[in-house]
């Protein structure tokens, strides 16, 4: 069976995009440029250009061309979404490792995250969130056991901290701050990156009806995350 022309110019910049040859971001060859290299009508060219760009593989911007689209997952700002549901939205398997659950005593900073006296007991909480088996977010998080005082008898393997704390103590409020910087050598590694590659870093305070319920520090790897949104005015 014959393969389409624009097929075969489909499977052709696919095969760049996979390769290497052509990265996020770059700029692919023209309706121009393909119908001579493949010897076919502009609608052949412009058609798989087009179908490229409705799956997502492409973007088209008018005036500048066609270019390679950002393949790593966004996730909104505007919005507090559990990472195992996110993944699963992707069609992609979500697992987890749980690195760390106890009781600890406050330093002075996480008395402030926290808003509790100094020197206080609080639960604490570290977790490597992975997608179809590559770590995509270390969350480092403290929790207040005043207001989720069965925290350390849950079992995260089975259900995010997000997801319980959804439950038990319903968010009113949320603050988030957003860094680019580099990890420690013991996040790199969980992270399976070099210490040197970038990392997007967000801080994440939440709260519901009775205090701040918890505040997590979440590191994803730069080159596969990003953080967007839309607003409309």
């Amino acid at each position: 069976m014959t393969i389409p022309r624009f097929a075969q110019i489909k499977e052709f910049l696919i095969g760049q995009i996979e390769q290497g040859v052509l990265m996020p971001g770059d700029q692919v060859p023209s309706e121009n440029q393909l119908l001579e290299q493949f010897s076919v009508s502009r609608m052949t060219a412009r058609r798989a250009l087009q179908e490229l760009s409705d799956e997502q593989i492409l973007v088209r911007t008018q005036g500048l061309g066609t270019f390679v689209a950002d393949s790593r997952p966004m996730s909104s700002l505007l919005e507090i979404r559990n990472i195992a549901d996110e993944i699963g939205a992707r069609g992609h398997q979500y697992s987890c490792e749980l690195l760390f659950l106890d009781v600890i005593e406050t330093s002075p900073q996480q008395a402030i995250d926290l808003s509790v006296p100094e020197q206080s007991q609080i639960f604490s909480s570290i977790l490597l969130h992975c997608e179809n088996g590559l770590p995509l977010q270390y969350e480092d998080r403290l929790v207040n056991p005043t207001l989720v005082p069965d925290y350390l008898k849950q079992n995260f393997l089975l259900q995010t901290p997000n997801a319980y704390l959804s439950k038990v103590a319903p968010m009113t409020e949320a603050d988030h701050v957003v860094e680019a910087l580099c990890v420690d050598k013991n996040i790199a590694s969980a992270l399976e990156i070099a210490e040197e590659q970038p990392c997007l870093k967000v801080g994440r305070r939440t709260w519901s009806k009775l205090g701040v319920v918890s505040f997590a520090r979440l590191y994803y790897p730069g080159n596969r995350y990003r953080l967007g949104g839309h607003l409309n005015f």
